[in-house]
């Protein structure tokens, strides 16, 4: 199983999770409750979260148990970006964020979010 991971960026702490490539239900299961057990354990408004989508596989399935997963996620966050979406799974993207009320804003590159979320570390969001 794919875990999440910390990484930083211009010394900033960013909660990282790889979500590219995968195919399977299990896949999705294991990465989101990994997730989950620790976004929220956090304090509320504090977690930086990045997120990669890149090649993921989609379907009715994992679009409600992501949908799920973010909406659950609000309290706790911070700041959120998300890279690697296009075509059918943008779509979908939007409708989600919009259903869950989340801002988390997409972006085509993973430096192009990692570069936002910083910037967003360092003002009031």
């Amino acid at each position: 199983m794919r875990a999440p991971e910390f990484i930083k960026h211009k010394g900033e702490t960013i909660y990282f999770m790889d979500f590219e490539g995968l195919k399977t239900l299990e896949d999705f299961k294991g990465l989101i409750d990994a997730s989950k057990k620790h976004i929220r354990n956090q304090p509320p408004k504090s977690v930086v979260a990045l997120t990669s989508m890149e090649g993921m596989h989609f379907s009715k399935e994992i679009r409600d148990m992501i949908s799920d997963f973010i909406g659950g996620n609000k309290p706790y966050m911070k700041v959120s970006a998300v890279y690697g979406i296009s075509g059918l799974l943008r779509v979908v993207y939007n409708g989600v964020t919009r259903l869950t009320g989340r801002d988390v804003r997409a972006f085509e590159s993973r430096e192009k979010a990692l570069e936002w979320l910083t910037s967003k570390q360092t003002a009031d969001v």
